[in-house]
């Protein structure tokens, strides 16, 4: 008797546990809503009072001058700007040493995009702030190597874009058809058979902008050098900014 009632209270533990027991819960559904930010949202005083000192500091070191603009340098021009001058010259000139620290080559060509340039740079004074206004990402420096026909493909994309792209230590020249007559590198004729290093954005190496020339590459090298902090050092470097549009893109008429 007493086994039978054993068996009873197990089996009925058994079919209560059973019945307890929970479904497998999936998910059907995810839903979302916008709430945008605004002036109209109230402000709370004490989250205003903590961030005060730090949005102090982080002003004073933006605004504070590192360099004079005489004029006004955007990215206006038909075959170079002024703007894009001045971002592909800073990024020669201070990665070069970089990279020949590093691998001991020599850096050929700086190469990046007039839609990565973001701001005018005003006439007056040229602030930390002007950096991130003219180049608002986090685009870091890679240095690339890269033979004949990569070169030549990056040639004919420069001359097909129909767009200033911004590049230094590089010369094209074209006729009116937009036929190759020069091209000059570190001022010397164009060698099929070298290997040319040339510092640009992580973006652009992924193909950004369709540079797809970029995919047939032999060596990468990341300088860990991001192109905004590229432009604050050059303009620390710098007393006065003055680029100009030079003959680095030539379209003969004749």
């Amino acid at each position: 008797m007493i086994l039978k009632i054993k068996q009873f209270v197990i089996i009925i533990t058994l079919l209560l546990f059973s019945s307890c027991k929970q479904e497998k819960q999936t998910l059907t559904e995810i839903t979302g809503k916008e709430i945008p930010i605004s002036d109209t949202i109230p402000k709370v005083d004490s989250i205003s009072n903590f961030i005060t000192p730090y949005r102090k500091r982080i002003n004073e070191v933006l605004d504070s001058t590192l360099a004079f603009a005489p004029t006004d340098i955007n990215k206006a021009g038909k075959f170079n700007t002024n703007a894009g001058n001045l971002m592909a010259d800073a990024v020669l000139e201070l990665i070069a040493p970089v990279f020949k620290s590093r691998t001991n080559n020599n850096l050929d060509i700086a190469l990046l995009n007039h839609g990565g340039i973001r701001s005018v740079i005003s006439k007056g004074n040229v602030s930390a702030r002007t950096a991130y206004e003219i180049m608002p990402f986090d685009n870091s420096v890679i240095v690339v190597g890269m033979k004949g026909k990569a070169i030549r493909e990056m040639v004919n994309y420069l001359i097909a874009s129909k767009k200033p792209q911004p590049f230094a230590g590089l010369q094209i020249i074209v006729d009116k058809n937009d036929s190759v007559q020069e091209v000059n590198i570190q001022g010397k004729p164009f060698d099929e058979n070298k290997t040319y290093y040339i510092a640009t954005s992580d973006y652009l190496l992924k193909g950004g902008d369709h540079m797809d020339f970029f995919k047939n590459n032999i060596s990468t090298t990341d300088t860990n050098y991001l192109i905004r902090n590229v432009m604050i050092d050059y303009f620390t470097k710098k007393d006065t900014i003055a680029p100009v549009i030079d003959d680095r893109f030539i379209k003969l008429e004749d």
